[in-house]
This record gives structure tokens, C-alpha cells and sequence, in this order.
């Protein structure tokens, strides 16, 4: 599939993608969104599906990256301790995080009424960006079932741009929203996945670099300040160790410094990782788990994979989003017009 980024021959490093050039070219990975435009809102929700079974009882090995740690996300401490995923993960802006962690916490306690009984309790995971230039945020306006729409519209194919968290996110004075990249590539003679999806709202107007070292800039006045978020998750189908994943999460940051990025005190940047090779069952009665894991030497593909993946993912996400006057009539411009009127 060509990505909107390749389609204005914009590439990305020199790494093969997958038949989607999705994170859902990572088997098993599935994405919904649900989005919100009326009035003065501009928002939403995403859902991203590790797998297909039970979350909670066959958890994944997972690790995050907090690049810099101006955010209100849910979940991320427990996984950095423990290093495992065991819900599904929502997007969504600053004041939508709680519902979304009460939407998770119901579907967790339906399809798992052991929960807080006799098997503990869940560790739900919500990820946010402040869309509030272009949507009211101080509305409240998402509910649960917004949420549970966006867990139940998740497929393997999925819209990129100003959909579901994304729907109001600006980036580099840009419009920005969601995005998706992944790369292929071979490690003892079989083929493995790493891709990336993220939800784009950082980076000062002025800053952007494309890959073919243009600057393009926005025609409003520059920002002083770096200031919003960007949350990246990466999935890939490489047996990995929680503390191999925190080393791929870091290089997410890679991918954002060829864009323009310097994670400014204002911008919240997180990276979430996990690895769909092996799950790890909640009820196993032994006391040790034989695990898979690539040995350390062989891991810079997959650096260069988040590098890559990343970079092409927020791109992506800038230009699959038209123009879009929200709240106020703030404004934010396309790249994609400015790519157009500058070929």
C-alpha cells in the first residue's frame, strides 16, 4: 500500500514495508476509531488491539518510553514495573483519559469477572494529546460509548489523519492526527514486522524537515514554544524481553529528531512497545517461564525500524488531514496543500 507520505515521494530510510505499511502489518494488531466533529468539538478516541484473545488472561511482553513527561496518561507505571500489556490502549485527548480508563476497566471486568476477586486487579493503559486549539476540551464531551465504539470498529485496516484521537491534533503549525508505518526485514532467515501508529501534536511551526530536507512552514506566525504531544506505539512480532522493548521504544525519539522535534518542556512524548511473539498467561501455575528472546546484538534492525517507522507514521498523519478550522476559528493549514503548491 502506498502511504501518503510515498505518494509525494517522500521515503523514509531504506527498509522494506509491509503489504499495509500499517502497524497491522504486525499480525494479529487491529485498529478502530471513533470520531467526533460537531460544533466546536475536534476529537475522539483510537483503539489499538494487541491481539485477539483475552488481554488480561494471555498478557504481552511490553516496555515504555517517556522521551519527555508533560502528560496525563493512565497505566504507563505499572508497565514500566512489570513490564507487560494487558488491555487493549486508547487514544484520546487530556480530559478524555479517565473516561477511557473506566470504558477499559467495564469491558475488562465483562469478559473477566475474576478481576479484583481472585486474580488482582487490571492495569488499563489511556494515552493522550491536548487537541484543545482545535476542539473544546474543557466540554468533556466523550463518554464511554464512544470509547467502546472505537474497541469495536478495530480491523486491520483502518483510516489515517484527522480520525478518532487524532481528529484535532496539530503538528509543526500543521494539521496532524494519526498515523501508521511499518518495515519488514529478516533475521535468521524468516521475515519480521515492527510498525508504528501514532497520534501527532507536537513540534514548533517552522521546525518540520522533510525527508528531502525542505522546511515547509505554515503561514501563521511561528510558535515560540514547542508545545503538545505526540504518543507512538510500536508492535512488532520479534520475541522481545521488556527491557529489549525499552531500548526500541527509545529510538522512536530518532524519528521524531528527523522531523524537527526537540521534545520541548511543553510537549508530552511517549513511546509504548510491545512484541505480540509470546504471551504470558495470567494463571500459569508454574513458578518460571521459558521465554524467546533476539539475542542483543541483532537488535539494530529493529532500532532502525522504530527510527523509520516513526518518522514515515508522523508524516502520515499530517498529510492524510486536510485543513481544519475548529474551536474559535482557530485554523491549521494542510501539508498536503503546501507539498501540492510546492512540487
Amino acid at each position: 500500500m502506498t502511504s501518503p507520505s510515498r505518494s509525494h515521494g517522500l521515503i523514509c530510510g531504506d527498509l522494506e514495508p509491509g503489504s499495509r505499511n500499517l502497524i497491522t502489518d504486525v499480525s494479529g494488531v487491529s485498529v478502530g476509531h471513533h470520531t467526533v466533529i460537531e460544533g466546536n468539538l475536534r476529537t475522539g478516541f483510537t483503539a489499538v488491539w494487541p491481539h485477539q484473545g483475552n488481554l488480561f488472561r494471555e498478557k504481552l511482553p511490553a516496555a515504555v518510553e517517556v522521551i519527555n513527561g508533560f502528560g496525563k496518561s493512565a497505566g504507563l507505571m505499572q508497565v514500566e514495573e512489570l513490564g507487560t500489556l494487558e488491555s487493549p490502549i486508547l487514544l484520546t485527548n487530556t480530559f478524555g483519559v479517565g473516561t477511557g480508563v473506566n470504558a477499559l476497566v467495564r469491558r475488562e471486568l465483562a469478559e473477566n469477572p475474576e478481576i479484583d476477586r481472585s486474580a488482582g486487579t487490571v492495569n488499563t493503559l489511556v494515552m493522550e494529546c491536548n487537541d484543545g486549539y482545535l476542539s473544546d476540551i474543557n466540554a468533556l464531551a466523550l463518554s464511554e460509548d464512544d470509547a467502546f465504539s472505537a474497541l469495536k470498529t478495530a480491523s486491520d485496516n483502518f483510516g489515517q489523519g484527522s480520525v478518532g484521537a487524532g481528529t484535532g491534533t496539530s503538528c509543526f503549525g500543521f494539521k496532524g492526527g494519526i498515523g501508521s508505518a511499518s518495515r519488514v526485514f529478516d533475521l535468521d532467515g524468516s521475515a519480521y514486522t515492527l510498525g508504528a501508529l501514532v497520534q501527532s501534536n507536537f513540534g514548533r511551526a517552522g521546525d518540520l524537515v522533510l525527508p528531502d530536507g525542505r522546511r515547509p512552514s505554515p503561514e501563521a506566525a511561528r510558535q515560540t514554544e514547542e508545545r503538545g504531544s505526540v504518543i507512538i506505539v510500536l508492535a512488532t512480532d520479534v520475541p522481545l524481553e521488556s527491557r529489549q522493548l525499552k531500548r526500541v521504544a527509545k529510538r522512536a525519539a530518532a524519528g521524531l529528531a528527523r522531523l524537527g522535534a526537540y521534545f520541548g518542556n511543553g510537549s508530552g512524548d511517549v513511546a509504548l512497545a510491545f512484541s505480540t511473539a509470546q504471551r504470558l498467561a495470567h494463571f500459569q501455575e508454574s513458578d518460571f517461564v521459558a521465554l524467546d528472546v533476539l539475542k542483543e546484538d541483532r537488535i539494530d534492525v529493529l532500532f532502525k525500524a522504530a527510527t523509520e517507522t516513526t518518522q514515515e507514521a508522523v508524516l502520515n498523519s499530517m498529510i492524510a488531514s486536510p485543513a481544519m478550522t475548529g474551536r474559535s476559528g482557530n485554523h491549521r493549514p494542510s501539508l498536503a496543500d503546501w507539498l501540492a503548491a510546492n512540487r
